[in-house]
């Protein structure tokens, strides 16, 4: 049994982790606000710093926030003799910064696939996410039994980068399903329909999704605790449109979403943009 280390506990990162300490993998986590790890104690090794982490794992899984984020521990992992050694990215950054550091990883002799994730964090306590990856074959195959306990579907799409390819189409998507959703809700509300009517309407006809039904309770219940912040649906927004996503509704997804940011609502949860748009002095 491969000796799997976890770095990166926040709302995504801690309950992937959690699924494969209770598939019964020998884990040992890491987080750099050493309190996220506490949950840990009692069946998992924590580590005090990423150096003791990857010494001592096989197999090292990260879930970092952004591009600076995720390079900052990997120049710390690239100091560290890391020979056969499987890394695996779960994180949403650039194609760019994905395949530097594989190439990186590569020089090190090691491995490394990009394998991030659609779903928010009720489908990563599941288990239930699709997971997009991009590497070698043999690598893939290597961590696929720990990603099969992460996630519903594990997609193999090509090499370096082209799991990050398919999570910044799949998220510029969504972008625009959430803003459309908000819209139309307050569009139905403007004409007298009520909110709960306009979204069970949605959710039963051809236009609904499970994206659609996964914020209605949050809509609903006017309630946007963090699944998936608004601030992080910029940042692929902005990567997608960096990556060549240049079409009509590019800069209209840019304007809005970073107006919302800048308007204070970038830590509520993506379809909490709806109180940024229902202000009319804010509506593009």
């Amino acid at each position: 049994m491969e000796r799997i280390g976890f770095i990166g506990l926040g709302n995504m990162g801690r309950p992937m982790a959690k699924n494969l300490e209770k598939a019964g993998f020998s884990l040992s986590v890491y987080n750099r606000t050493a309190a996220k790890a506490e949950g840990f104690k009692m069946q998992s090794t924590i580590y005090s710093s990423i150096k003791g982490l990857i010494e001592n794992c096989d197999v090292i899984f990260t879930m970092l926030t952004n591009d600076d984020a995720t390079k900052a521990v990997y120049k710390q992992v690239l100091g560290l003799s890391v020979v056969g050694k499987l890394f695996v990215d779960m994180s949403t950054i650039s194609q760019e910064a994905s395949i530097e550091i594989s190439k990186a990883i590569r020089i090190k002799e090691a491995s490394f696939i990009d394998a991030p994730v659609a779903g928010s964090t009720k489908p990563a306590a599941e288990g239930t996410l699709i997971i997009m990856v991009g590497g070698e074959e043999k690598d893939v195959m290597r961590a696929r039994p720990y990603l099969e306990k992460l996630g519903k579907l594990v997609k193999h799409l090509g090499g370096n980068g082209q799991g990050i390819a398919a999570k910044l189409s799949i998220n510029y998507f969504l972008s625009m399903i959430y803003q459309g959703l908000a819209e139309t809700v307050l569009f139905s509300e403007k004409l007298g329909i009520s909110r709960s009517d306009i979204l069970e309407i949605i959710n039963e006809s051809a236009s609904g999704s499970g994206a659609t039904k996964a914020k209605t309770n949050s809509l609903i219940a006017n309630d946007y605790t963090p699944a998936f912040a608004l601030n992080l649906m910029l940042k692929d927004i902005l990567l997608a449109h960096r990556a060549g996503a240049d079409y009509p509704l590019s800069q209209v997804l840019i304007d809005t979403y970073q107006s919302a940011h800048d308007s204070g609502f970038g830590s509520d949860d993506v379809i909490g943009i709806i109180n940024y748009l229902k202000d009319e002095k804010n509506r593009i």
